[in-house]
């Protein structure tokens, strides 16, 4: 067996990077590019000189000219061979008989020089093994519970549970699998999910091929309205009944061929490879759709229905779900709801255990955690272990593991000089562990030995006293060495130290620290209650930044403050003339009007602005993916 290759293409961000380091332009331009534009840019965007200039690179630059002709030369060009992210090809007798091998990075893995499509075309069989972080955090919750006596499997959670339903109806999907996301968290209160199939069209509705295709406000309005269900062509009743009329996956796409134009078996499986393969081989795509048509006419299908049918089948050239697997990824949506809902504590810490993963850092987690009444304990040497436990029904201690350049061999090697015997001092902490200074360090600022010092700087002030272990005197332990002349540290302090050592803060959240400063600013929670077309002003962390390629341009940010997640939308003009607050800013401040429709709140921008913070600490945001 061996990895499928993946062949990797220059795009506007590495072609940039690369021609500019070839012209000679200064690293500092080309990284302000890749921070400002990245990769999120399409046709609808400024142009390229126009972003190279904003760069720092002018046009009047001697070189300026042949960047821009160069790199949209080099886009779309081979640039690496790398490894598809779950392929695997397999074959009776030995693979490099069949397909070239190499050694893969990693040791005792190889991958073969051929991508997906390729091993398609020669008939080679691929199985995608898919590494879903959900499943480890499912694991460790299931097993967690079961240590505690509740009976939980996988395949025994109730598939009718109200309350699950209720969380999802309510968009409470921060941390679960698939229906997290932004566009997924929108659709939710108008999809108002009812049975487990309603779960399996959420997942496979909000993808590239329905958004494209045009087919996700037709399915919600015939949700809402059962008037409104219709059918491309009566005989496509039994196949499309049970989503409306729309065609959402894509054995729905194959059956419409074959009913409409009498592919056989073999000429839907070329439809589907086609369909598959449209990025890297566009002939291929626009042959099969003439056969098709062609087809359709002889059979004497109307024009119009002709139109229809291609369009759907068009759409999944830019991805589209088969149900078979919108049903088990609906699987793992509707269970890890469920966790979240009946057993939230379990369930945050295997979050927790399992970053990174997922659409939310830590922090966000933590705060979400928080919201549902869970109580998030700190990192304590006397307490924690490597991983977070769920210390109570509602409870959590944070791991050894979230703390950054700590080595968990020295944090399990401290777990068991505990087991054997409860630490009484700094100095006895010191003795009976491995951790060196600069992992000491960092304990003692984000507050884990204050249960062996009276504070965060007295437990700084006495790492900084001991002696070195090889030192002839170190195995002396002085009576006033965790007595510090240093001040306390403020909040502000302790929750940089925070941030800086573990990327959270088990207290308050950034922005309730400067809440008393703002005037006329909304919270998110306020948004539920405030009138439809209202001015607001919102203000809070960027937490995410998305640009879709099937929105036109549009702009997506969610800002969280200390009650909760609220989204925006920035249009085209307004995101290029606040590019630089929006794509580098940490918290920012938003003013515009309140939109409200069929349960979906966001806020509409016309400002944009930084917010002055005191130099606020805040986590890493989910951008640009």
């Amino acid at each position: 067996a061996a990895m499928t290759a993946n062949v990797i293409t220059y795009r506007r961000k590495s072609a940039v990077r690369e021609v500019g380091k070839a012209l000679g332009f200064p690293e500092e331009s080309l990284g302000r590019f890749s921070s400002l534009y990245g990769s999120h840019n399409y046709s609808h965007a400024v142009d390229f000189d126009e972003q190279l200039e904003k760069s720092g690179m002018a046009k009047t630059h001697p070189r300026a000219r042949a960047m821009a002709k160069l790199c949209q030369q080099v886009v779309g060009l081979p640039r690496h061979l790398g490894q598809h992210s779950g392929g695997m090809i397999i074959c009776q007798g030995a693979l490099d008989a069949v397909v070239p091998l190499e050694p893969a990075a990693m040791a005792g893995r190889t991958v073969a020089q051929w991508d997906k499509n390729d091993c398609a075309d020669m008939g080679i069989v691929k199985v995608d093994l898919l590494g879903l972080g959900m499943m480890a955090v499912m694991q460790d919750t299931i097993e967690t519970l079961n240590g505690k006596g509740v009976p939980i499997e996988l395949a025994t959670i109730s598939k009718d549970d109200t309350a699950t339903f209720e969380m999802m109806q309510r968009a409470d999907t921060v941390g679960v699998f698939q229906i997290e996301s932004r566009a997924q968290i929108a659709t939710l209160p108008r999809m108002k999910p009812k049975s487990f199939y309603d779960v399996v069209i959420e997942v496979g509705i909000i993808r590239p091929g329905p958004i494209q295709g045009k087919m996700v406000h037709p399915y919600l309005e015939r949700r809402e309205d059962p008037s409104k269900v219709k059918y491309i062509d009566p005989r496509l009743v039994d196949t499309l009944e049970r989503t409306l009329g729309v065609p959402l996956f894509q054995e729905q796409i194959l059956k419409v061929a074959m009913v409409m134009a009498g592919f056989t078996g073999a000429q839907a499986e070329e439809l589907r490879r086609a369909v598959s393969t449209f990025n890297t081989n566009e002939g291929r795509m626009n042959k099969v759709l003439r056969k098709l048509v062609s087809a359709m006419q002889s059979r004497g299908v109307p024009e119009d229905k002709i139109a229809q049918v291609v369009q759907s089948v068009s759409s999944f050239a830019h991805y589209g779900f088969p149900e078979s697997h919108a049903i088990s990824f609906g699987l793992l949506a509707y269970a890890s709801t469920y966790l979240k809902c009946h057993h939230a504590a379990e369930f945050y810490v295997g979050l927790l255990n399992n970053q990174p993963m997922g659409f939310y850092s830590p922090a966000t987690l933590i705060q979400d955690a928080k919201r549902h009444e869970v109580r998030i304990k700190p990192v304590c040497v006397e307490a924690s272990g490597w991983r977070g436990v769920a210390t109570g029904k509602n409870e959590i201690r944070l791991g050894l593991r979230m703390v950054k350049g700590l080595n968990k061999g020295h944090a399990v090697s401290m777990e068991k000089a505990r087991s054997e015997r409860a630490f009484h001092s700094l100095h006895d902490f010191r003795q009976r562990t491995l951790f060196d200074k600069d992992e000491l360090r960092q304990l003692a600022s984000i507050g884990a030995l204050n249960c062996l010092a009276n504070n965060r700087r007295d437990a700084l002030w006495a790492v900084e006293s001991m002696l070195d272990a090889e030192d002839l005197f170190s195995g002396i332990e002085e009576a006033d060495a965790t007595l510090s002349p240093l001040e306390v540290m403020t909040h502000l302090e302790r929750l940089k130290a925070d941030y800086e050592g573990m990327g959270v803060t088990v207290g308050r959240h950034p922005m309730a620290s400067i809440r008393d400063q703002l005037t006329q600013v909304w919270r998110s929670s306020d948004l539920e209650n405030t009138p439809h077309g209202s001015r607001v002003k919102i203000a809070g962390q960027v937490i995410c930044r998305q640009r879709p390629g099937t929105a036109k341009g549009f702009v997506f940010i969610s800002l969280e403050d200390e009650t909760g997640i609220s989204n925006t939308i920035v249009v085209p003009k307004l995101f290029e003339r606040s590019r630089l607050t929006i794509t580098q800013e940490k918290f920012i401040l938003i003013s515009g009007v309140l939109q409200r429709a069929k349960g979906v709140i966001h806020v509409k921008a016309d400002r944009i602005e930084p917010l002055a913070t005191n130099a606020l600490p805040a986590s890493s945001s989910y951008d640009f993916h």
